[in-house]
């Protein structure tokens, strides 16, 4: 595997040292985690492309160790129908062009049965068409996101931006009231799809957007735009910046005095796992919606959370929801759900039509349900305050509609 621009080979021998002391085992540059017994049938082949390296490593990891710990969960309760679960994972590195060539490993190569993976959507973007279209394979995209993502065999197990800002930003306004809003971004999918929603929304309930400016994700000077939002009396940043450009844009706000001076921010992708990009005291008072947060008054979340402390204990990669964790955990029982439904039939046209319609009655902050016809799934939403490095739940909304690819 090439080092690739951003990861340094210390972060790559990282990455692959942890996930050989985890059990897996390296074949070619893929790693597979085979398990702990067989079947006459094989095991069911399970792809996970995730980005154990690069910038959006944090995320990445915590999707990896979430996958081995549901399909650990599977395999020894017996596995799905009888059939063991195989695990094949492909760095993306957080880089789509890395990614490409990679995943095409897992369809050519590996042969999965389904793809499970791609944290921003650029990473989504560039490795569909070798999963979906070209490799005909089943793709389960876990990230929260900007939406419109309708294409046939791929399913979104992450909240939509209706999921997250429907409720969030009138309770900004109205509640907390917050009129003047900027919009700091990365310039890619992500942000300016959202930011179009969000626009609307922050107008359509009384607020104003003074400021909305696109970066390039590794950018690392803000201080124009951080003195714009002082100047400007910005009282809310909506902020879709994301590492490696992130760290330097809180740093900067932050040291400009914007907190101090009673401003106030959110960013729907924060969660327990931010004190891996963000210093503490930049995280504080911080707004954030996402479908679990470890506060969530759930027995069966508390329990999740508890097992996989103990399968990965003293790990920096939490099991939370704005790094795809949770929508990964969800993925995966869905997937067993349809295979499940189709008595073992494993062809994506099977699969596909089962999980169209797949339920789970207790996941990562509450139960979920695909929407027929939609490619998303309804799930429980909760808005929540950073404070002494906790997220108190503010509001809690059940079952929430994604509001995507209808009609």
């Amino acid at each position: 595997m090439a080092i690739h621009s951003g990861m340094t080979r210390r972060t790559f021998l990282r990455g692959t040292s942890v996930l050989a002391a985890a059990g897996w085992t390296a074949v070619g540059t893929s790693w597979v985690l085979s398990p702990e017994w067989a079947h006459a049938a094989g095991p069911i082949k399970m792809g996970i492309a995730t980005d154990i390296t690069g910038a959006i490593a944090p995320g990445g990891n915590s999707n990896w160790q979430t996958a081995q710990f549901a399909v650990k969960q599977i395999n020894d309760a017996g596995g799905i129908l009888g059939r063991p679960v195989e695990l094949i994972l492909e760095d993306t590195a957080s880089d789509p062009g890395t990614a490409v060539g990679n995943v095409r490993r897992l369809i050519q190569q590996a042969k999965v049965d389904v793809v499970l993976g791609g944290i921003t959507s650029a990473m989504r973007e560039a490795i569909k068409n070798p999963i979906v279209r070209r490799g005909k394979t089943l793709y389960i995209y876990p990230q929260l996101y900007e939406g419109q993502e309708c294409t046939p065999h791929l399913y979104c197990t992450g909240p939509t931006p209706f999921q997250q800002c429907g409720a969030l930003l009138p309770y900004l306004i109205k509640e907390k009231g917050m009129k003047r809003f900027a919009m700091p971004s990365a310039n890619y999918i992500w942000p300016q799809l959202l930011n179009k929603w969000a626009r609307r929304v922050i107008e359509e309930n009384g607020g104003e957007v003074v400021m909305e400016e696109y970066f390039p994700l590794d950018q690392l000077e803000y201080s124009a735009t951080v003195a714009k939002i002082m100047s400007d009396g910005v009282d809310h940043v909506f902020n879709t910046v994301i590492p490696p450009g992130l760290q330097a844009f809180t740093k900067q706000l932050y040291e400009a005095g914007y907190h101090d001076k009673g401003g106030t921010l959110s960013c729907v992708y924060y969660d327990e796992n931010s004190v891996n990009y963000v210093a503490p005291r930049e995280l504080e008072g911080v707004y954030s919606c996402v479908d679990m947060f470890h506060t969530v008054e759930d027995p069966f979340t508390h329990q999740l959370i508890a097992d996989y402390n103990k399968m990965w204990p003293d790990t920096p990669y939490l099991f939370t929801a704005g790094t795809a964790a949770t929508g990964m955990y969800r993925g995966i029982k869905f997937y067993e759900a349809a295979v499940i439904e189709t008595n073992g039939d494993l062809s994506r046209e099977a699969t596909s039509a089962a999980i169209d319609h797949a339920m789970i009655e207790q996941g990562p902050g509450g139960g979920a349900r695909m929407v027929p016809g939609t490619g998303h799934c309804e799930m429980n939403m909760y808005i929540a305050q950073s404070k002494s490095g906790v997220w108190n739940i503010i509001q809690a909304d059940q079952a929430v509609d994604p509001k995507e690819c209808i009609g």
